[in-house]
């Protein structure tokens, strides 16, 4: 067992991080409100973000109340800029953070339509990801989901992220019971996925129509022999 007596890490901060097929910046909402207003389909930010807690938003100011409300609570929101075109396509946020444990949680986050078939989506978890862990040091860093959100779960389960348990009546999301899908990534992991991820996103993991040649799974099977 190692000893921790002397471990100390910051509380996570906004950051902004520049990858090869996008970059995560802070959100400041009178810069990007209506950008990720629109990035998430506008009204269709409600059935894309079936599995919030909060209820259904009548519009952009709902939004940004939520936004807001959120903040307030210590979620550190950032968006997702395709850096090919400059639109913005995506959040999520740093919340939950512990710093005297050194763990922190990845949640709110919502892809818009435009990160679907791209690398967007894998490079900018891995850049968050990869902050937490070699930037701020900590030691576990978590994804949590409705159970009923089976997309998320293979998500998590994609990049590397280990499937835990189910917390059963977790919350009262959208007036009902949740029951909440724990996944987790620990620093003694990291180096592997880490590996896994730079390998995934070279350039010459795509062929010409910009197709993956290996997939996450095969590539971490193959790096973990």
């Amino acid at each position: 067992m190692r000893d921790l007596s002397n471990y100390k890490v910051a509380a996570p901060g906004y950051v902004t991080l520049k990858g090869r097929y996008a970059s995560v910046e802070p959100f400041v909402r009178a810069r990007h409100l209506q950008e990720l207003w629109d990035g998430l389909g506008g009204m269709g930010v409600n059935p894309l973000l079936l599995y919030f807690a909060q209820d259904d938003f009548g519009g952009i100011d709902d939004f940004g109340t939520w936004l807001d409300d959120v903040k307030n609570s210590g979620w550190l929101t950032h968006i997702f800029r395709n850096n090919a075109t400059g639109k913005v396509v995506g959040m999520a946020s740093f919340m939950r953070a512990d710093p005297a444990n050194g763990v922190v949680e990845i949640g709110g986050v919502a892809h818009g339509a435009d990160m679907k078939r791209s690398p967007i989506s894998t490079e900018v978890h891995y850049l968050m990801a990869k902050h937490v862990f070699e930037d701020l040091g900590y030691r576990r860093y978590e994804w949590k989901c409705d159970n009923k959100n089976q997309p998320s779960k293979t998500t998590a389960a994609r990049y590397g992220f280990s499937f835990e348990g189910v917390f059963r009546q977790h919350m009262i999301a959208k007036r009902r019971d949740r029951d909440t899908a724990w996944f987790s990534m620990i620093d003694g992991e990291w180096p592997l996925l880490n590996d896994t991820f730079e390998a995934w996103l070279a350039p010459g993991n795509f062929d010409a129509e910009g197709k993956q040649l290996r997939r996450l799974a095969d590539i971490r099977a193959h790096l973990g022999k």
